[in-house]
């Protein structure tokens, strides 16, 4: 009988730690509608090599961010040609979070300048060359803070035009890959980097969660 209660109570202990292990699980499950969001995100601050130095740079501190950076996605998340300071702080905290400590300058700066005659803020044009820098959302994990992301970074270049191909390149400007215009939808460039995965530079994001909002705290390198 006594052996009989001890294998009950054996037996219970187990099915309890499977649950509780199932229900961990379960919790570090990404879904759909958190990748979506993670996905937005990642756009709205993924900016150009070209105008920014780095499309997305590392960091420990948003506040130590190259400025060209920080205002130059500030400008791209701002629908208006003509705007007022207080939608770039706005727009600015909505990217950052409330870590951000930066004050855009009043008189304007390279990307958005300051209209004395109209005495508003005019968001200036972004003139883009045909290479394009790019990512892949490769892993999404759940962390304490939020999610850690980790991306794969490549450049879609478009300058063959005598042969009209578009090459895939890794950020060191190695050649990776050759595909003629017709064939270099998103999904067939997308496979070419996932099956030359190797040849690429990645990073991991971090990003905060805070209510229904999630902001960049640290890029690094892998």
């Amino acid at each position: 009988m006594k052996k009989m209660i001890v294998t009950i109570i054996i037996l219970f202990i187990i099915f309890i730690s499977m649950v509780i292990f199932k229900n961990i699980e379960k919790s570090q499950e990404i879904k759909v509608d958190e990748v979506n969001k993670i996905e937005k995100y990642i756009e709205k601050i993924y900016g150009w090599k070209e105008i920014t130095d780095e499309a997305l740079p590392e960091f420990n501190d948003i506040n130590n961010v190259n400025e060209k950076w920080i205002w130059g996605i500030v400008r791209e998340n701002i629908e208006d040609i003509e705007t007022d300071y207080d939608i770039i702080e706005n727009t600015a905290n909505e990217l950052y979070g409330s870590d951000f400590q930066k004050k855009f300058p009043t008189e304007g700066n390279e990307f958005i300048s300051y209209d004395n005659e109209k005495q508003k803020y005019i968001v200036k044009q972004t003139n883009l060359d045909a290479i394009s820098d790019a990512y892949l959302l490769n892993k999404i994990d759940r962390n304490k803070d939020g999610y850690t992301v980790e991306i794969i970074e490549y450049l879609v270049d478009f300058t063959d035009e005598d042969k009209d191909n578009v090459i895939i390149k890794n950020l060191q400007n190695e050649k990776i890959y050759e595909l003629t215009s017709e064939d270099a939808t998103e999904s067939n460039i997308k496979k070419v980097v996932k099956e030359n995965i190797g040849r690429f530079s990645k990073k991991k994001i971090f990003l905060k969660k805070s209510n229904d909002n999630i902001f960049v705290t640290k890029v690094e390198k892998e």
